[in-house]
């Protein structure tokens, strides 16, 4: 399975998205391979960053023809997470053909919402070449202990796009994590951030309702 994180709009969360879900598969036991497809290469810092074994490798392929590339590497793994570049719709387009699953991560703000909609027409348009291409919105850095998560999932529906059930909120231990080259479940592995990620990468692996 290749699963696409992806959002046309920048400092939504994306990298951090992408590299705790590649954790957390790993650590469920899954071959994990994830992808850096951001000419940022933030996903390849964060490994660089890393003291001891890797969880999982990290390679770069910020590349326009990633969709024809990647399938071959990925079949060598269970589950290949791609952390997309933002606001680079020939790589965006590549990185959605490449997939099998989109991942699309909202903050809880009416930017975020109205940014949405062009992630959701590349979706959209890959979609008529595509028709087993699915996606998902997940709601990031939601604020605890406040309704806007549940607000800005009843937006979200909108787009005709499911919405995950599983939210991940905003916490400190993501940013202390990633400063040391490690996920979430390594430094807390039973903390309420891991455990929303848990939830989130469990759903995510279910089968989904066709998108009309």
């Amino acid at each position: 399975m290749i699963l696409a994180v992806l959002n046309q709009k920048g400092g939504v969360g994306k990298s951090t998205v992408a590299i705790n879900l590649a954790a957390m598969y790993a650590k469920a036991g899954k071959r994990v391979l994830l992808v850096d497809a951001d000419p940022q290469g933030s996903a390849l810092a964060w490994s660089a960053a890393r003291q001891g074994e890797a969880l999982f490798p990290v390679i770069g392929m910020p590349k326009s023809n990633i969709h024809k590339v990647l399938p071959t590497v990925a079949r060598a793994y269970d589950i290949t997470v791609i952390d997309g570049a933002p606001r680079v719709n020939e790589l965006g387009r590549a990185a959605i053909m490449a997939s099998d699953l989109i991942v699309i991560p909202v903050q809880p703000s009416p930017l975020d919402l109205w940014a949405s909609a062009e992630i959701v027409q590349l979706f959209n348009e890959a979609r008529q070449f595509k028709e087993s291409l699915q996606a998902a919105f997940v709601v990031n850095r939601k604020i605890v202990n406040t309704a806007i998560g549940r607000d800005v999932a009843v937006s979200l529906a909108g787009f005709g796009i499911p919405v995950a059930k599983a939210q991940l909120c905003q916490r400190v231990i993501y940013a202390e994590s990633a400063a040391r080259g490690l996920a979430v479940i390594e430094v807390e592995p039973r903390g309420e951030a891991a455990r929303e990620l848990a939830a989130l990468a469990s759903e995510l692996l279910q089968p989904r309702l066709p998108i009309p």
